[in-house]
């Protein structure tokens, strides 16, 4: 059996890999893990979800794991993962646990956590906790039974902390919002209304079975359509529990995290916020971010993909930003994860700061053509000798005018494959070589 966490949690298909006796047991290694440092009080764990169905169900039994392992817990009921985190820091709980699968499909359903603070969990944690799954225990009878509380304030909390975020107000700017029917649905909208800006939401009815589904951070078409349709200054996706964002300009044109990543960076540099004029991004930022900031003065530290890796980076040496090209953004000065609904508006902020289009913005980044091709192959074919070969080959043909990264996905069972070339035409020809091989090899 390979390793229950994931670059983001654990995530499978609900009621199918990720059972509620599964969640269950979870979250009493949760319990009995995070909160042992400290027995001085009764653990208060927060709990917020998404709005699939079988978050419903989830829920109920990471509640339940909880209180019978003695924990406290404040339920926050539908809330972006940014709002847990800032949620669990807030009301200075020892925990918090995120009932989403992100930006997959409506059928997988997933479980995120976080330490005190808000902070995602390092990888020695999730195995501690992954280690004390169904081992024996001394249940709590009597008062010891945890208690559940509903927050039904949480939203304003968060909302609070966003208003608290903006440097700008964002008066006279038109955005058009996909919410992926999703846990934004409510509050993206209200926050950019709130900043000034007038709000034009879209799948922003969820339903329980509608979330993502050809909608959000992962398919743009519909958003870019309404952008033009609407004559928008610009558009914003989030996925299905907005911790991430992307954008569109007003003539349609996507604008990834790469290239979001540095408008902010030259925003806070210009305003001598930047830490040691670093910016923190993982393997999958394109080359052309590299030399954009390179030209700017900026440096560039890499690290592994998952927004938990960029965050113990950001926090181990102090810098103040980091993100991924999927729009993850992290900004350690407002959130303790990726927060799309912050992204969203710093943005919206640096457009109406400087009087310029998105689109002339994000031209400080010229990207390197890339090709991302998703192979369902389990995670060992990376090392099958077929695919070794393939790699290498093209590495070889590329030279300095291009890369190959080639990687497992930590949240799907998908190998991802990565080209960089010098024509958009290259870039296919070799990614289709490298998953060819792949495909054989799975």
């Amino acid at each position: 059996m390979g390793r229950l966490f994931g670059t983001d949690g654990v995530r499978g298909l609900a009621n199918g890999d990720l059972t509620p006796e599964l969640a269950m047991s979870i979250a009493v290694a949760a319990a009995h893990t995070l909160a042992e440092a400290d027995r001085s009080h009764q653990p208060v764990a927060v709990v917020g979800r998404d709005p699939r169905a079988s978050g419903e169900m989830l829920e109920a039994a990471v509640v339940a794991g909880l209180a019978s392992a003695g924990a406290t817990v404040v339920r926050a009921g539908v809330l972006p993962t940014p709002a847990v985190a800032y949620l669990t820091s807030e009301v200075r709980a020892d925990f918090g646990v995120m009932v989403s699968a992100s930006h997959n499909p409506m059928p997988d359903n997933g479980i995120k956590l976080f330490a005190a603070g808000g902070h995602k969990l390092s990888d020695e944690i999730e195995d501690a906790i992954e280690a004390r799954i169904g081992e024996g225990w001394q249940r709590p009878t009597g008062a010891g039974v945890g208690r559940v509380h509903d927050l039904l304030d949480g939203a304003e909390h968060y909302l609070k902390h966003l208003r608290s975020a903006v440097p700008h107000q964002l008066d006279g700017l038109t955005v058009v919002v996909d919410c992926a029917n999703g846990a934004a649905s409510d509050v993206a909208p209200a926050a950019y209304q709130e900043a000034g800006a007038t709000v034009i939401p879209i799948f922003s009815e969820p339903d329980g079975v509608n979330i993502n589904d050809e909608c959000g951070a992962t398919h743009l078409d519909a958003l870019r359509e309404a952008v033009l349709a609407h004559g928008a200054d610009l558009g914003l996706a989030h996925d299905g529990d907005a911790d991430r964002c992307l954008a569109v300009t007003a003539t349609g044109e996507v604008v990834d995290g790469d290239e979001i990543m540095a408008i902010l960076a030259l925003a806070l540099k210009e305003s001598g916020t930047l830490a040691e004029d670093t910016l923190v991004v993982t393997v999958m930022s394109n080359l052309g971010l590299k030399i954009a900031m390179r030209d700017a003065g900026i440096s560039l530290v890499e690290t592994k993909v998952g927004d938990r890796y960029l965050l113990a980076e950001l926090r181990e040496h102090g810098y103040s930003l980091g993100g991924e090209q999927s729009g993850h953004i992290v900004l350690p000065s407002h959130a303790t994860t990726g927060d799309g609904l912050l992204t969203g508006l710093l943005l919206m902020a640096r457009m109406a700061q400087t009087g310029k289009t998105l689109a002339d913005l994000a031209a400080v980044v010229t990207k390197l053509p890339q090709r991302l091709i998703n192979v369902k192959a389990d995670r060992s074919v990376v090392t099958h000798p077929t695919v070794v070969a393939a790699v290498d080959a093209v590495a070889a043909r590329l030279g300095a005018t291009g890369r190959v990264l080639l990687r497992p996905s930590g949240t799907e069972p998908l190998v991802r494959v990565m080209v960089e070339a010098s024509t958009p035409e290259l870039a296919l020809e070799t990614a289709e070589e490298i998953a060819s091989a792949v495909r054989s090899a799975a």
